[in-house]
């Protein structure tokens, strides 16, 4: 045997041992530092979705899937209480306006205009009539009860509202200067002249005005009672959500049945109860308040004789009657979303808890 080659078997066995570069154990630092970031990585997917690392071939994955029920549920129950929230309150944030102040403001301005056209043929009556003094009462007195919507005309409805009530001070005093004249004289002409000028004066007139703001209020009163793209957006998010967390809590029931044996998980079958309920409560009465709403739009769209402006009022009252109570429901959806979470949580953390510190 060659001497030479007999340093070759053991310079070759000691090759596996040595620190080489193309060696195993020259690649395990850079392997080991990329799985270590794999794994930082897959941390936040980790928490979101629940999966984490899966078991080895024949480990159980219930504390996994508990995890990710979980996860979902409170998500879910989360979304679907802010998305409720958001949608309820963008229906009945309006209503109660409506029905307090934009409604009324805009028959009080009919009822003003109406007042103001009835004086306008008491004035040209040869003899003074006591009829025109009350008409114009009535006039004032429904331009102070359009003062009461504090949103009248936009930033310059209250200016307005004092400019008018100056105008019609002006054309009250210049009648009854004119009634107090001989019939047919110039000066009795005059003064009626100036009052009817007052009153019907395009654009600047009294008449003008009111149709102005009345025209402002009926376009409050369409955007208040609108049920635009975004409104059927975010009900629409509302309802698949809702969908989305009975199916996500009938599944979980089926899964803690047939992990457990058990047929029934209280608080989950509490937590469908409940979001059945709550999320048919909250359609049906946004459903009341849109319907009177929209009846209401049409009431006050329509141009009224004066005799029937009372009963309008009546009828948009009547229309609108409960939309504070609906509206104050608001707060129940917040406090069902924090029920729903608190059963949902109740319902799997003593299974989570019994896999969390069972021995590996």
């Amino acid at each position: 045997m060659n001497p030479g080659n007999a340093g070759t078997p053991g310079a070759g066995q000691g090759m596996p041992a040595g620190a080489g570069a193309g060696s195993p154990a020259g690649r395990r630092t850079p392997g080991r530092s990329v799985h270590g970031l794999a794994r930082l990585l897959s941390r936040p997917v980790s928490w979101v979705t629940g999966t984490g690392t899966r078991p080895s071939d024949g480990g159980s994955t219930t504390a996994r899937d508990l995890a990710l029920r979980h996860r979902l549920l409170l998500a879910l129950s989360a979304l679907l209480t802010l998305s409720l929230f958001v949608s309820y309150q963008g229906v009945h944030d309006d209503a109660d306006p409506l029905r307090t102040s934009t409604a009324p403001a805009v028959l009080s301005l009919d009822t003003a205009l109406y007042a103001l056209g009835e004086a306008q043929r008491d004035a040209a009556q040869p003899v003074p009539t006591s009829d025109f003094q009350k008409q114009i009462s009535v006039a004032v007195q429904s331009l102070a009860a359009a003062a009461a919507d504090d949103d009248l005309g936009g930033p310059g409805g209250r200016q307005a509202l004092q400019t008018l009530a100056g105008l019609i001070t002006v054309y009250a005093d210049k009648v009854q200067r004119s009634q107090l004249q001989p019939q047919g004289s110039l000066l009795r002409e005059a003064y009626l002249s100036y009052a009817t000028g007052v009153l019907t004066e395009k654009g600047a007139g009294i008449q003008d005005r009111l149709k102005a703001l009345q025209r402002q209020q009926r376009a409050a009163v369409h955007r208040q009672t609108s049920f635009g793209p975004l409104l059927w957006l975010a009900w629409s998010v509302t309802l698949l959500l809702a969908l989305a967390l009975t199916a996500a809590l009938l599944e979980t029931q089926r899964f803690l049945r047939h992990r457990f044996r058990r047929r029934y998980n209280r608080q989950l079958i509490a937590a469908l109860l409940l979001l059945l309920a709550g999320v048919t409560v909250t359609v049906q009465f946004t459903v009341w308040t849109q319907a009177g709403m929209n009846r209401t739009r049409t009431l006050l769209d329509l141009p009224l004789p004066g005799r029937f402006i009372p009963d309008a009022g009546r009828d948009t009252a009547s229309l609108l009657a409960g939309t504070g109570f609906r509206a104050a429901a608001a707060v129940w959806i917040l406090i069902g979303g924090a029920l729903l979470m608190a059963l949902a949580e109740t319902g799997l953390r003593r299974h989570i808890d019994d896999y969390r510190f069972r021995p590996r």
